[in-house]
């Protein structure tokens, strides 16, 4: 989807059109305020003029999204609201409604699927899609099948999209980057020297920052460049996994299929405050968000049908060094009472010293509710749910026992 969380916004806020829009944070005062303000009136009525700007914007919150018209100024998704507000200060600011995205993200996903059943979910707002047996899906190497995709979503949401169209998932996700917004474009296998050759190392989902320094201190900064490597090289270089994975992405070699289910390894929630809290000066502000992300995990697990054993915990200081603690329960659940006992047993076994920029809470471990019920009077067989993962426990004599909030 074509900056789906923005485009949402567009669609209840048609007069930005065209503006350089932000997506980031949380609801603030100056967001009820305006609501408050033209209480009555359609969103669609509200004038530009009203709306909170970026440079106003004060606080540790980080972009989810922006409009293409704000990112040609160099703002993007997961840089700082303050960073931002130096390089686009004029930018509108829009809180992040998650619920709203959702819907349009269940909206889009079921007209994918009345066209083309075989879909890989992929999050929020991007899924795979193996259309080898959809009638006429190969008509024009499938374009006809993209423009129909698009039409349909559009008529159905009011958003675009931009589909890439190749042989597997590794280079139809870099074709889907090709043409945006609204584009289509569509990589044969004889088109691999030609079109993603040039392109840089980055480029390659599945080559990170690190990966990519590496890279280019080794002289490789194309595609192509990493493809004229031997094998046995780069596993000299990046061992013999990664450098394996290396070797067949560059020259487009993904077997992978579409996944239409999968099983999450984990559920987590976690937050990053507008500004450091301690946990004694600000107990009590920490303990409500704390608690309150036990109940949202509990939330999640419940309305998704699983059951989780292992609860963990994730903390931010103020120097950006992180802690994370986690400790495996007797038998799996998924109310947030447990979950917050949990969590706060593995909160006493971190140094809570420096302040904190983030909070997080997550449970793994999971097991599916519906096969934990099956399984009420076959004690074996409930073993065997409970056999792949390992038990730990708290470690009496870990000497950090600082205040819990």
């Amino acid at each position: 989807m074509d900056a789906f969380y923005a485009s949402v916004e567009l669609l209840r806020y048609p007069q930005l059109k065209g503006l350089p829009v932000v997506i980031g944070g949380g609801r603030r005062a100056p967001d009820d305020a305006l609501l408050a303000r033209h209480a009555g009136l359609p969103l669609s009525e509200i004038p530009v003029a009203d709306f909170p700007l970026l440079k106003d914007y004060t606080g540790r919150g980080v972009i989810t999204t922006a409009t293409y018209a704000a990112r040609q100024f160099g703002v993007g998704s997961a840089m700082g609201l303050m960073k931002a507000a130096k390089l686009c200060p004029q930018a509108v600011l829009l809180p992040v409604d998650f619920a709203e995205y959702r819907r349009f993200s269940r909206a889009f996903k079921e007209v994918i699927l009345s066209i083309a059943p075989v879909m890989e979910n992929r999050g929020v707002d991007e899924v795979y899609i193996d259309f080898t047996q959809v009638p006429g899906g190969q008509r024009e190497g499938g374009r006809v099948l993209a423009r129909l995709i698009q039409k349909s979503i559009f008529e159905a949401t009011g958003l675009t999209c931009s589909v890439g169209v190749a042989p597997n998932k590794l280079l139809a996700k870099m074709a889907s980057e090709f043409n945006k917004p609204n584009g289509i474009s569509i990589v044969q296998a004889e088109d691999l020297q030609a079109q993603i050759w040039p392109l840089a190392c980055r480029k390659v989902n599945g080559i990170g920052p690190k990966a990519d320094a590496k890279l280019k201190a080794l002289g490789l900064e194309t595609i192509g460049q990493l493809a004229q490597q031997s094998l046995p090289q780069l596993v000299h270089w990046f061992g013999k996994s990664y450098g394996h994975w290396l070797h067949d992405a560059a020259w487009g070699c993904d077997e992978r299929a579409v996944e239409t289910e999968s099983e999450p390894v984990s559920m987590s929630r976690e937050t990053t405050f507008e500004r450091d809290l301690h946990a004694v000066h600000d107990r009590a502000e920490l303990g409500a968000i704390f608690t309150d992300l036990c109940l949202r995990v509990a939330d999640d697990l419940q309305r998704k049908g699983y059951l989780g054993r292992t609860v963990g915990i994730k903390l931010r200081f103020d120097d950006f060094k992180i802690a994370t603690r986690d400790q495996t329960l007797a038998l799996p659940m998924q109310d947030g009472q447990t979950i917050r006992q949990a969590a706060g047993q593995c909160l006493k076994r971190v140094p809570l010293g420096k302040r904190l920029r983030l909070l997080g809470v997550k449970v793994g471990g999971l097991i599916r509710l519906a096969d934990w019920e099956a399984t009420a009077h076959d004690p074996a067989a409930r073993d065997a749910l409970l056999r792949p993962q390992i038990l730990t426990s708290v470690n009496e004599s870990d000497p950090y026992t600082a205040p819990l909030f």
